[in-house]
């Protein structure tokens, strides 16, 4: 198999800097609710040890530190004239290239926590058995650009994306 030499590299784009509050937010309240369900089983049942709850609480703030910082700087996205790519994950790193022949529907979503930090996702759906490259964590007003750029180049391409 004969290589041109490029290596593959980071796509260009970041994800909105808003995207590191909306996931520590979302992780602050995960871990707020985790410690009440387990300090309800402590005081109820006494199923539970209480030196557990002091080891959630480390590992929660240890992940509300780090996890989201570590997101912004993996997640990333880019756009050319032939396809989209997708960087995600935070432990495990996907790279997804999709070409714009292959597109088949592009998705626009604001959850009530996206749109508390004035974000939103693009979800990418593609004639690929690996499923839809999704972008989070964008600014609303990127997002919107980026839906109505992705179609238009999507539909000037030939062919039936599948």
């Amino acid at each position: 198999m004969a290589t041109t030499g490029q290596a593959l590299r980071d796509p260009a784009h970041r994800v909105s800097p808003r995207a590191r509050a909306m996931w520590v937010t979302t992780a602050a309240v995960e871990g707020v609710v985790a410690l009440v369900v387990l300090l309800g089983a402590v005081l109820a049942w006494d199923a539970v040890p209480a030196w557990t709850l002091a080891l959630l609480l480390v590992a929660e703030v240890v992940w509300i530190a780090v996890v989201p910082q570590w997101r912004y700087r993996t997640h990333r996205w880019e756009v050319t004239d032939t396809a989209v790519y997708t960087q995600t994950g935070w432990w495990a790193r996907e790279r997804r290239i999709a070409p714009m022949s292959r597109i088949q529907t592009v998705d626009h979503a604001e959850g009530p926590v996206e749109r508390l930090f004035g974000l939103a996702s693009v979800t990418i759906t593609t004639a690929s058995a690996a499923g839809a490259l999704a972008v989070p964590g964008l600014d609303r007003e990127v997002a919107r650009r980026l839906v109505d750029d992705l179609v238009r180049q999507a539909d000037a391409v030939e062919g039936d994306a599948t």
